[in-house]
């Protein structure tokens, strides 16, 4: 997995058909997602319950881009070698999760995976400074995170500020939540270079119809490239 800070869609399955994960993967690969977003979430750091590492273990031979985990749990660390053996690429882990997240991205990093720290949109960019020799990705959540489809906040200045501190890192800046044709030109222009969008890549698409993710990721990429 060689950085690069080309933009990069990455569509969130929390936004897909339950039913058929598999075939939406490839669906969503197949129509140009450069990596798939999982979001894990516990009911008790966040008000919804999603994935535990049995399904993404599952996920993970559709897979064959990048597997990207965010993990909105809490406690983090027992569950970082569950989610290395179910595949993950990328394993994402909330700042506001634990009391020790120098521990945490350095067991992510010792179980082979890539380390990404996720800052809610109320914990300022400086609160990562400490960690950007460590981390491969800082993700700046646009919306309170616990449900798809929510209201953008906007976080320009925290990308911004953020890119500022990262310089020549390899750190990705990555967007999570409300992320749309209307939103990500001004995050791009400020930084971030993934893009998680749910709603925005499923939305009037399914398997039977997969082209409409394509069309929606196409809208997505011409927005930021105009």
């Amino acid at each position: 997995m060689a950085f690069d800070r080309s933009v990069k869609i990455a569509p969130s399955i929390l936004s897909a058909d339950f039913a058929n994960f598999g075939a939406e993967i490839r669906a969503i690969e197949d129509q140009g997602a450069d990596w798939v977003h999982v979001d894990v979430m516990d009911g008790h750091f966040v008000p919804n319950l999603t994935f535990g590492p049995p399904a993404v273990k599952a996920f993970r031979p559709h897979v064959k881009t990048v597997m990207d985990v965010h993990l909105m749990i809490a406690p983090v660390d027992p569950y970082i070698d569950a989610y290395a053996d179910a595949g993950a690429d990328v394993l994402t882990a909330h700042i506001e999760a634990g009391p020790h997240i120098h521990r945490t991205v350095q067991a992510i990093k010792a179980a082979g995976m890539k380390a990404g720290v996720a800052l809610n949109p109320g914990t300022p960019a400086e609160s990562v400074q400490h960690l950007l020799d460590m981390v491969d990705l800082i993700c700046v959540m646009t919306v309170n995170p616990g449900f798809g489809g929510q209201k953008f906040i906007d976080m320009t200045d925290k990308v911004r500020a953020l890119r500022s501190m990262i310089g020549d890192r390899p750190v990705h800046i990555e967007i999570d939540g409300g992320v749309d044709p209307n939103t990500a030109p001004k995050l791009v222009e400020a930084g971030a270079d993934v893009l998680v969008a749910g709603s925005a890549v499923f939305k009037g698409g399914s398997v039977d119809k997969p082209e409409v993710y394509g069309q929606n990721m196409d809208a997505i990429r011409k927005s930021f490239s105009a």
